[in-house]
């Protein structure tokens, strides 16, 4: 990964926006031809040639934590928290809250046990953190959404006190200490909350994959991103014990390993292949309908897989409901998440440049006082 001759690294990495789909396609098919067969009412939506592939799929996540570590670090340079703060609603929240109102529409309008939903589960939802308010999400994969959201927000804390670039690799290994401290021994849930330990690492490594492309290599934070890569790979074990408790069945240890080692490598080679893939309105498009896909189709392709199965087959139903959920993901991103995040950066990013101006002011008052 040569970094590029300039600090700032300005140009979009159209493979990053493929590995984003590749991503929440493996979890879809984690969802659909692995999960589907439990958590749909009924019996017989079984994909037994595949399922124990499938199974994989949920690392799927673990991609997106780590782009989500290059991407965030590359966000947050040369911007300060107001303006990164802006950034990050205007990108998360309009999608989020157009694929929390269909979801509950659809599970509202089809009920089924297995799924249930109500106004107050609804309104709960609207702020995001819903099991801070005692209800459950409307759809289960936002909690990996909870988590990015704690990432930022340290991103924005680290920005407000200017430490950000400047103390970067001394907060990520700090970071990581905490990780390792609480994964391995102390298992308090709210520091795994309060610091994201299971997946910090993946985060952690990111991060240090777009220092290092930006700022070139050094011994200091190769041995940093080894020890996170390790220390990722250990903590796949909690997921898999998760597994192993709610399904009986989990991706073996070695298979674990392969897949972390497939999951850093994907990530380096998107890096340094960017040059051999132009950022096209295509592949922008396919980046872009990546985060309501991951929004929108677990819980409602569970109804639909259930609904039209009997007529189509369960091969059918998997290829109606994934081309619909494509689909309706290219709608949202296209007619709602743009628009809206457009309006959104125009008409808050005024009122953040007057916040960093005030704060930037202070402490030239104080010093006066």
């Amino acid at each position: 990964m040569t970094p590029p001759k300039s600090r700032k690294t300005g140009a979009r990495m159209a493979t990053l926006d493929v590995l984003r789909l590749v991503a929440a396609l493996a979890v879809v098919c984690f969802h659909y031809l692995f999960r589907g067969e439990i958590a749909v009412d009924g019996h017989g939506l079984d994909y037994p040639f595949v399922s124990s592939a499938a199974m994989y799929g949920y690392l799927g996540v673990n991609q997106f934590f780590l782009i989500s570590g290059f991407v965030i670090a590359w966000s947050a340079e040369g911007r300060d928290f107001a303006r990164f703060s802006v950034a990050r609603f205007a990108r998360l929240y309009p999608g989020f809250l157009t694929c929390m109102a269909i979801t509950f529409a659809v599970l509202f309008l089809l009920p089924t046990a297995a799924l249930p939903v109500s106004l107050s589960q609804f309104a709960a939802n609207l702020i995001m953190f819903s099991p801070a308010l005692g209800q459950p999400f409307m759809d289960g994969v936002y909690w990996s959404i909870i988590l990015e959201i704690i990432f930022y927000g340290w991103v924005a804390v680290a920005l407000f006190f200017g430490v950000f670039e400047r103390w970067k690799i001394g907060l990520l290994t700090g970071w990581l200490v905490i990780c390792a401290a609480n994964e391995f021994w102390l298992g308090s849930r709210a520091l795994q909350l309060l610091f994201v330990t299971e997946y910090g690492p993946l985060f952690v490594s990111g991060v240090l994959l777009h220092h290092i492309y930006a700022h070139g290599r050094s011994t200091e934070n190769l041995a940093l991103l080894a020890a996170s890569f390790i220390m990722s790979t250990a903590t796949m074990l909690s997921g898999r014990e998760w597994m192993l408790d709610n399904y009986g069945l989990a991706v073996p240890l070695g298979g674990l390993l392969a897949a972390n080692v497939t999951i850093y490598a994907l990530m380096i080679a998107a890096i340094g292949l960017r040059t051999r893939l132009a950022p096209s309105s295509l592949v922008l498009m396919l980046g872009g309908l990546t985060y309501p896909l991951y929004l929108l189709h677990q819980n409602i392709g569970y109804v639909a897989l259930g609904k039209i199965s009997p007529a189509l087959g369960n091969w059918g139903a998997f290829a109606v409901v994934t081309a619909v959920m494509l689909l309706a993901s290219w709608a949202i991103w296209r007619f709602v998440e743009t628009p809206a995040r457009k309006a959104i950066t125009k008409r808050l990013t005024p009122v953040a440049d007057t916040i960093s101006r005030r704060i930037s002011r202070k402490p030239a008052v104080l010093a006066a006082e």
